[in-house]
């Protein structure tokens, strides 16, 4: 496990990146005390100052918790919960939940967006509007959301600090958002997430990615959030008689396969082996995501 002296990181960060893995793998679980400065400088073959620097980067991020003259020990994480399937946004959810959200507006502007958000929103006229949101300081997702310029002129980003968008649709613009489909897919971190999310790059997140109508239909955003996957938990409800989930594979050349969900018979209901199967796959996402 000896640090790679081609690598052109530095020491301190191989050694930091190295036992970060351990805790988010749970090698090291919640509660353990991280191994002494002396086992960690003979593990990486590295100097004390090397240790100190990685043990102490480790603890502005809350992964430890030094104490002085005792053991650092692995911090147990915070973890936020979201209802993928709800149409609600992220900041009615943590207020349901008494939990305060913070937004910071990165970006506000004219952009066009991708083939599937023009697609969807029917125009190539758009605003772009990149947001990082947090709890307690800490970064948990980055918001990047298209919007149809026409529906909201005069939109403007100290409208947006701290506020959330789906109530600003509705109270200013009379736009409720209501329906619309989610996709959830485990992707790594690039530089600019990773600064923004302080979190490593090519780390684990979690990015729901979806589309939004209003009360009559129309299409009023696509959006893409990635979550820090050591710190969100995705939240399913699932019963018999209500499809809240559909669940769709890739193939072995990355297209998307069609959707697996509730097949029915000719009375409406779940074919018996069909449901078994809807609840083995809702259960092997629950254990992906959580």
């Amino acid at each position: 496990m000896a640090v790679d002296r081609n690598d052109p990181r530095p020491l301190h960060q191989q050694v930091a990146q190295s036992l970060r893995q351990q805790i988010l793998g749970h090698d090291l679980p919640p509660g353990a005390p991280l191994p002494s400065e002396a086992e960690l400088c003979a593990t990486f073959g590295v100097g004390r100052s090397v240790v100190r620097q990685a043990v102490a980067g480790l603890a502005a991020d809350g992964l430890v918790i030094r104490r002085q003259g005792r053991p650092t020990l692995v911090a147990s994480p915070a973890e936020y919960r979201r209802l993928v399937q709800r149409a609600t946004g992220l900041s009615d959810q943590f207020a349901v939940a008494g939990q305060e959200l913070h937004t910071v507006v990165r970006t506000l502007g004219p952009g066009t967006p991708p083939p599937r958000a023009q697609a969807f929103l029917h125009t190539a006229d758009a605003l772009r509007l990149e947001r990082l949101r947090l709890v307690g300081g800490d970064p948990l997702a980055y918001v990047r959301t298209w919007l149809p310029a026409a529906k909201v002129p005069g939109l403007r980003a100290a409208d947006l600090t701290d506020a959330s968008l789906h109530r600003l649709l509705t109270r200013n613009y009379g736009l409720r958002p209501v329906s619309g489909r989610r996709q959830v897919r485990a992707v790594a971190a690039d530089d600019m997430l990773a600064e923004a999310l302080r979190t490593e790059p090519g780390g684990p997140l979690l990015m729901l990615e979806g589309e939004t109508t209003d009360q009559h239909g129309h299409a009023l955003e696509w959006f893409t959030t990635w979550h820090r996957a050591d710190r969100v938990v995705f939240d399913i409800d699932v019963s018999e008689t209500t499809e809240t989930v559909r669940l769709s594979a890739l193939d072995a050349e990355g297209t998307e396969a069609p959707e697996i969900g509730p097949a029915t018979g000719g009375t409406g209901a779940p074919a018996p082996a069909d449901l078994e199967r809807a609840r083995e796959l809702a259960g092997e996402l629950r254990r992906l995501l959580g």
